[in-house]
């Protein structure tokens, strides 16, 4: 697939989400209630459909297949537990924002705890998912670097100022109002891609479907359940579903991102369909996914097709678009850029607007005021902020590091999430103590600090002995938790 045909593909996407833009701006204008709920008129199924793509992003799509080689199908365990934590967002979170009539979540931790928690809270939600967009959005743009920019002698920083500017265009007018469409349509992308990557794949291996699945069971790819070492190995069963399901918690249920779409819903009922409906697609698009590893493994071994080294490390993040674009027929090549784009562009547009409205609403209080030209021009202002500040957070990512993103995300997300998670259990599980409120954000920093000691004394290593003998995989933010939770309660006394 040639250079050229890739940007023109690229370009062609995104007139068709600038054409959607402009015809819901069209209807509906660009109001802070249109921007900030979708006027609380998004239909539960569009909703649903929609945040396949928002949860999913294109490090499910490059990452996820990349890692099977060395992890199996281990991911799917955690997947489990993400299901899990889904039903208790929809069961448990959820009914408390409609309860409360919220915008921004946030809002909840100052009713409970007090104008500094509140601030504290928004902060680390801004902080967390400006670095996991920047994270997720950095892997793509360093796919459409290696394969097209640089043929053209672009610089990499001013491919991820293109992108950026591309999604500030589409999104800063209609905000959620267009998201709800857009990212319906990049779902439809997504699920497509991941299904016809799979028929292309078992074509070009002469494997019927039934014949597919026998080869990818007999591999040495497809272990899901590791019930071996509990202390040792990061995979384990257990360790596996309990981060899953306070990773989910956190980073779903206490992330304004996703839970911003859920708001917008009607009522409760349809947050509630929405969200049990997505959680059954989301198990099963990502054990496609999990398959999709397997089969590209299996393509690659066939055809003595390396991982691909960039910067003198492996990576198998790169296997996915290696293949796709030096290996696979036009066809297959555009369906495989159709799904990376549409996840990642799901993703980051979403986080856009969801970034904008926690510090219009939060640190603002725009919502308590009458709207005006000025406050709309301001949440632009804001929108473009972030923009900027996503695009230094991939500038600086990548100057620094190149690890597998997956793994980095869900790592950070552990030290960033985790005082969310301290915060609102305290907040819903402490009903009869109030928290000395100037307090809490010295909490909430030396948790993850201690979290971070915890982390780095752990491990198992026979040479150099940690002072914890215990793996940490994503049940780590269980821990920065529980530290946040305990620091809340030792500031807490008995309310009058």
């Amino acid at each position: 697939m040639q250079p050229i045909t890739i940007l023109l593909f690229f370009l062609s996407y995104f007139i068709v989400l600038f054409g959607i833009s402009y015809f819901m701006n069209k209807k509906s204008g660009s109001s802070n209630d249109t921007f900030f709920k979708a006027n609380n008129k998004s239909p539960w199924y569009l909703v649903a459909f929609g945040m396949i793509g928002t949860a999913l992003s294109g490090v499910t799509f490059i990452s996820v297949p990349g890692a099977v080689e060395a992890n199996q199908f281990a991911y799917f365990q955690f997947i489990l537990g993400n299901a899990i934590g889904f039903i208790i967002v929809a069961t448990v979170l959820l009914p408390l924002y409609y309860k409360l009539n919220l915008t921004s979540i946030y809002t909840y931790i100052e009713q409970r705890l007090g104008y500094f928690s509140y601030k504290t809270a928004s902060f680390i939600f801004l902080l967390s998912r400006t670095i996991g967009s920047a994270f997720r959005l950095y892997l793509v743009v360093l796919v459409l670097q290696n394969f097209v920019f640089n043929t053209f002698g672009i610089p990499f920083w001013a491919t991820v100022l293109i992108s950026l500017g591309l999604i500030f265009a589409y999104t800063y007018k209609g905000g959620l109002k267009t998201i709800i469409i857009t990212d319906t349509l990049q779902t439809l992308f997504l699920v497509s891609s991941v299904f016809f990557t799979i028929y292309f794949v078992c074509d070009s291996l002469d494997f019927g479907f039934s014949e597919a699945i026998a080869k990818i069971n007999d591999s040495n790819y497809s272990k899901i359940f590791f019930f071996e070492d509990f202390i040792g190995s990061g995979q384990h069963f257990v360790k596996q579903i309990l981060g899953g399901i306070f990773v989910t918690i956190a980073m779903v249920g206490l992330d304004q991102d996703l839970m911003q779409k859920n708001l917008s819903c009607k009522n409760i009922k349809e947050a509630q369909k929405n969200m049990f409906t997505f959680t059954g697609i989301f198990v099963i698009i990502n054990l496609f996914f999990l398959s999709v590893g397997a089969l590209l493994y299996l393509f690659a071994t066939k055809n003595s097709i390396p991982v691909p080294v960039l910067d003198g490390a492996v990576r198998t993040d790169l296997l996915f678009p290696e293949i796709a674009f030096n290996h696979f027929a036009l066809v297959p090549a555009v369906v495989f850029l159709l799904g990376l784009t549409a996840a990642t562009f799901a993703t980051t547009d979403s986080a856009l607007t969801a970034l904008t409205t926690s510090f219009c609403i939060d640190f603002l209080g725009m919502e308590k005021k009458e709207e005006t030209k000025n406050t709309v021009k301001t949440r632009h202002l804001v929108h473009i902020g972030f923009s900027l500040a996503i695009f230094l957070v991939i500038l600086i990512f990548n100057s620094l590091t190149n690890q597998s993103v997956v793994k980095l995300i869900f790592k950070v997300a552990s030290y960033t999430y985790g005082p969310l998670l301290g915060l609102f259990a305290f907040g819903i599980l402490v009903k009869n103590r109030s928290v000395k409120d100037k307090l809490v954000p010295f909490i909430c920093v030396l948790s993850p600090a201690i979290t971070f000691l915890i982390s780095i004394n752990a491990g198992i290593d026979a040479e150099a002995p940690k002072l914890i003998p215990y793996a940490f995989a994503e049940e780590l933010i269980i821990v920065n938790g529980l530290i946040t939770f305990i620091g809340l309660y030792l500031i807490s006394k008995k309310s009058v």
